[in-house]
């Protein structure tokens, strides 16, 4: 068995792949939880999941969140006594990526593309809507050719709520109309509706500058929410950073 796990910025999230990902445990990235939460809570999961510890026979880790790895690293050193493979720049140098540097690519973003061109052998964009709404492209050899960054619509959502006085908290829900009637339609059209103009713009441009006919793959927890969006997907695929970790690791054997 293989765990992968991704430490983001909203988000742990841990896959166990055993000829598929057949048990996800997520825990919100808390910098002031201390590791013996951690360690109950995955210990809580475990035994309520029936996940068979013993037979793990690697684990590999991606984190943006610096401050948290050393405590998800010593939450996974009482489960598994072997090498943790940590991706980080050092790390992605071993693999052909292209001219992006290793140092600053996030290693969620390059998880996401390895991933991509493992499955489809050619060209994609992978759209991550996540904290931050990624978009990262990759040409027909599995080199990165560039990335665009956004706000996450959640993150957007926080920051127009807490930094405007009498907005209301929005649920993430597509409106119907872009005319809204009241003060959470409003929010809602010009939120929702508009993320699901910018994605569509971006993912036609980046077509334009790539020159080529690329796969279009969907990730993270609310690329199921903007259903408009579903015609532009070849694929979604909420456990694609993890499966790009798995990936990794074996490129690396």
């Amino acid at each position: 068995m293989t765990i992968a796990i991704d430490i983001g910025n909203t988000d742990v999230v841990v896959g166990f792949y055993d000829q598929e990902w057949k048990h996800i445990f997520r825990v919100p990235s808390n910098l002031e939880m201390e590791t013996a939460e951690y360690e109950k809570r995955l210990r809580d999961f475990l035994l309520e999941e029936n996940v068979p510890v013993p037979t793990v026979r690697q684990v590999v880790l991606s984190s943006v969140v610096p401050d948290l790895t050393p405590v998800i690293l010593e939450v996974f050193d009482q489960f598994y006594e072997g090498e943790i493979k940590v991706v980080d720049g050092e790390l992605l140098q071993q693999l052909s990526l292209g001219n992006i540097d290793p140092y600053e690519l996030g290693s969620d973003l390059a998880a996401n593309a390895v991933g991509t061109f493992d499955r489809f052998q050619q060209s994609a964009i992978v759209v991550d809507f996540g904290t931050a709404l990624t978009f990262t492209s990759v040409n027909d050899k599995g080199e990165i050719l560039g990335v665009a960054i956004a706000p996450g619509v959640r993150t957007a959502m926080k920051s127009l709520s807490s930094n405007t006085a009498r907005l209301p908290e929005i649920p993430l829900e597509i409106p119907s109309k872009v005319l809204g009637n009241n003060t959470v339609e409003a929010l809602q059209a010009g939120i929702m509706q508009g993320y699901v103009g910018m994605v569509r713009h971006m993912v036609e441009q980046m077509k334009l500058e790539m020159g080529e006919t690329p796969k279009v793959i969907a990730t993270g927890g609310l690329s199921f929410i903007f259903e408009p969006l579903h015609d532009l997907f070849d694929e979604m695929d909420v456990n694609l950073t993890l499966e790009g970790l798995r990936v990794i690791l074996n490129k690396l054997k």
